[in-house]
Protein backbone atom coordinates (compact mmCIF):
# COMPACT_ATOMS: atom_id res chain seq x y z
CA UNK A 1 0.00 0.00 0.00
CA UNK A 2 1.07 3.10 -0.05
CA UNK A 3 -0.70 7.01 0.35
CA UNK A 4 -3.93 7.22 -1.82
CA UNK A 5 -2.78 11.05 -2.72
CA UNK A 6 1.05 9.64 -3.73
CA UNK A 7 0.81 7.95 -7.28
CA UNK A 8 3.44 5.51 -7.63
CA UNK A 9 6.42 4.96 -9.67
CA UNK A 10 5.13 3.79 -13.34
CA UNK A 11 8.38 3.08 -14.77
CA UNK A 12 11.28 0.80 -13.98
CA UNK A 13 15.02 2.41 -14.41
CA UNK A 14 17.93 0.90 -16.81
CA UNK A 15 19.42 -1.60 -14.73
CA UNK A 16 22.64 0.04 -15.71
CA UNK A 17 22.75 3.74 -15.68
CA UNK A 18 25.93 4.50 -17.94
CA UNK A 19 25.20 2.23 -21.06
CA UNK A 20 26.62 4.06 -24.18
CA UNK A 21 24.53 2.13 -26.57
CA UNK A 22 21.52 2.32 -24.17
CA UNK A 23 21.98 6.26 -23.92
CA UNK A 24 22.36 7.06 -27.77
CA UNK A 25 19.21 5.17 -28.50
CA UNK A 26 17.25 6.67 -25.73
CA UNK A 27 18.50 10.22 -27.09
CA UNK A 28 17.72 9.36 -31.07
CA UNK A 29 14.12 8.64 -29.66
CA UNK A 30 13.81 11.39 -27.60
CA UNK A 31 14.34 13.66 -30.68
CA UNK A 32 12.51 11.71 -33.15
CA UNK A 33 9.62 12.09 -30.60
CA UNK A 34 9.86 14.81 -29.34
CA UNK A 35 10.10 13.87 -25.97
CA UNK A 36 10.73 16.18 -22.33
CA UNK A 37 12.91 13.49 -20.40
CA UNK A 38 14.15 9.63 -20.71
CA UNK A 39 11.25 9.42 -17.85
CA UNK A 40 8.79 8.65 -20.71
CA UNK A 41 10.88 6.67 -22.72
CA UNK A 42 10.95 4.09 -19.43
CA UNK A 43 7.50 4.17 -19.09
CA UNK A 44 6.79 3.16 -22.61
CA UNK A 45 10.04 0.07 -22.03
CA UNK A 46 7.85 -0.96 -18.97
CA UNK A 47 4.60 -1.34 -20.91
CA UNK A 48 5.98 -3.00 -23.50
CA UNK A 49 8.11 -5.54 -20.76
CA UNK A 50 5.00 -6.18 -18.91
CA UNK A 51 2.82 -6.81 -22.29
CA UNK A 52 5.91 -9.42 -23.33
CA UNK A 53 6.11 -10.95 -19.11
CA UNK A 54 2.11 -11.86 -19.94
CA UNK A 55 2.07 -12.92 -22.73
CA UNK A 56 4.82 -15.75 -21.72
CA UNK A 57 2.71 -16.67 -19.26
CA UNK A 58 -0.02 -16.94 -21.08
CA UNK A 59 1.94 -18.79 -23.98
CA UNK A 60 2.71 -21.18 -21.28
CA UNK A 61 -0.78 -22.87 -20.20
CA UNK A 62 -3.46 -24.01 -22.44
CA UNK A 63 -6.86 -23.64 -20.26
CA UNK A 64 -10.19 -22.28 -20.69
CA UNK A 65 -9.30 -19.11 -18.32
CA UNK A 66 -5.65 -18.42 -20.22
CA UNK A 67 -8.19 -18.49 -23.62
CA UNK A 68 -10.18 -15.50 -21.93
CA UNK A 69 -6.51 -13.46 -20.58
CA UNK A 70 -5.01 -13.97 -24.27
CA UNK A 71 -8.67 -12.27 -25.62
CA UNK A 72 -8.51 -9.66 -23.01
CA UNK A 73 -4.69 -8.52 -23.80
CA UNK A 74 -5.09 -8.83 -27.29
CA UNK A 75 -8.27 -6.82 -27.51
CA UNK A 76 -6.62 -4.55 -25.31
CA UNK A 77 -3.75 -3.86 -27.64
CA UNK A 78 -5.70 -4.06 -30.67
CA UNK A 79 -8.10 -1.30 -29.40
CA UNK A 80 -5.46 1.24 -28.67
CA UNK A 81 -3.78 0.61 -32.11
CA UNK A 82 -0.10 -0.96 -31.22
CA UNK A 83 -1.10 -4.75 -32.75
CA UNK A 84 -2.94 -4.82 -35.88
CA UNK A 85 -6.24 -6.67 -36.32
CA UNK A 86 -4.49 -9.98 -37.40
CA UNK A 87 -2.13 -10.09 -34.79
CA UNK A 88 -1.52 -13.26 -32.25
CA UNK A 89 -0.25 -13.79 -29.02
CA UNK A 90 3.26 -14.14 -30.57
CA UNK A 91 3.31 -10.95 -32.01
CA UNK A 92 3.10 -9.46 -28.75
CA UNK A 93 6.61 -10.59 -28.17
CA UNK A 94 7.50 -8.33 -31.27
CA UNK A 95 6.62 -5.25 -29.61
CA UNK A 96 9.03 -2.42 -29.49
CA UNK A 97 9.11 0.87 -27.33
CA UNK A 98 8.81 2.73 -30.76
CA UNK A 99 5.55 0.86 -31.08
CA UNK A 100 4.05 2.34 -27.75
CA UNK A 101 5.62 5.71 -28.45
CA UNK A 102 4.01 5.74 -32.10
CA UNK A 103 0.03 6.02 -30.27
CA UNK A 104 1.17 8.91 -27.88
CA UNK A 105 -0.99 11.86 -28.56
CA UNK A 106 1.95 14.08 -29.21
CA UNK A 107 3.12 12.17 -32.58
CA UNK A 108 -0.35 12.09 -33.48
CA UNK A 109 -0.45 15.32 -33.72
CA UNK A 110 2.96 15.83 -35.68
CA UNK A 111 1.98 13.24 -37.72
CA UNK A 112 -1.35 14.46 -39.00
CA UNK A 113 0.52 17.68 -39.67
CA UNK A 114 -1.30 19.76 -36.90
CA UNK A 115 2.75 20.87 -36.08
CA UNK A 116 5.85 21.58 -37.90
CA UNK A 117 7.98 19.42 -35.20
CA UNK A 118 7.53 17.13 -32.43
CA UNK A 119 8.23 19.74 -29.80
CA UNK A 120 6.36 22.24 -31.53
CA UNK A 121 3.18 18.90 -31.18
CA UNK A 122 3.89 18.73 -27.67
CA UNK A 123 3.91 22.58 -26.89
CA UNK A 124 0.31 22.90 -28.45
CA UNK A 125 -1.44 19.86 -26.42
CA UNK A 126 0.30 20.97 -23.68
CA UNK A 127 -0.79 24.22 -23.62
CA UNK A 128 -4.40 23.43 -24.65
CA UNK A 129 -4.82 23.79 -28.49
CA UNK A 130 -5.25 20.06 -29.01
CA UNK A 131 -9.13 18.56 -29.01
CA UNK A 132 -9.89 15.03 -29.36
CA UNK A 133 -13.67 14.68 -30.63
CA UNK A 134 -14.05 18.73 -29.48
CA UNK A 135 -12.78 17.64 -25.69
CA UNK A 136 -9.11 19.67 -25.09
CA UNK A 137 -6.50 17.07 -23.85
CA UNK A 138 -3.30 18.76 -22.82
CA UNK A 139 -1.27 15.18 -21.95
CA UNK A 140 0.74 14.93 -24.67
CA UNK A 141 1.08 11.20 -22.92
CA UNK A 142 -2.70 10.09 -23.47
CA UNK A 143 -2.52 7.08 -25.77
CA UNK A 144 -4.85 7.46 -28.37
CA UNK A 145 -7.31 4.47 -30.10
CA UNK A 146 -7.31 3.11 -33.00
CA UNK A 147 -10.55 5.06 -34.06
CA UNK A 148 -9.62 8.12 -32.72
CA UNK A 149 -7.24 9.13 -35.08
CA UNK A 150 -9.48 11.12 -37.43
CA UNK A 151 -10.96 13.01 -34.63
CA UNK A 152 -8.04 14.84 -33.33
CA UNK A 153 -7.73 18.48 -34.11
CA UNK A 154 -7.07 22.22 -32.70
CA UNK A 155 -9.41 23.02 -29.58
CA UNK A 156 -12.46 25.39 -31.25
CA UNK A 157 -11.52 28.45 -29.55
CA UNK A 158 -7.77 27.92 -29.55
CA UNK A 159 -5.80 31.19 -31.03
CA UNK A 160 -3.52 28.87 -32.90
CA UNK A 161 -6.80 27.26 -34.58
CA UNK A 162 -7.67 30.47 -36.08
CA UNK A 163 -4.41 31.79 -36.87
CA UNK A 164 -4.36 28.55 -39.19
CA UNK A 165 -8.09 29.05 -40.65
CA UNK A 166 -6.67 32.88 -41.35
CA UNK A 167 -3.75 31.51 -42.96
CA UNK A 168 -5.42 28.97 -44.70
CA UNK A 169 -8.30 31.64 -46.07
CA UNK A 170 -5.68 34.19 -47.56
CA UNK A 171 -3.66 31.10 -49.27
CA UNK A 172 -6.93 30.20 -51.23
CA UNK A 173 -8.07 33.88 -52.05
CA UNK A 174 -4.26 34.18 -53.22
CA UNK A 175 -5.04 30.54 -55.33
CA UNK A 176 -7.67 32.10 -56.62
CA UNK A 177 -6.70 35.52 -57.83
CA UNK A 178 -3.69 34.04 -59.87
Amino acid sequence: MGHPRKARKKYDTPPHPWNAERIKTENKLMSKYGLKNKKEIWKADTLVRKYSREARYLLGFSQDQVQVETEELLGHLKRTGILDEAAHLENILDLTVEDILRRRLQTIVFQKGLARTAKEARMFVVHGHIALNGKKINSPSYVVKRGEEEAVGFYHSSPVAKQIEEYNKAASQAGENQ
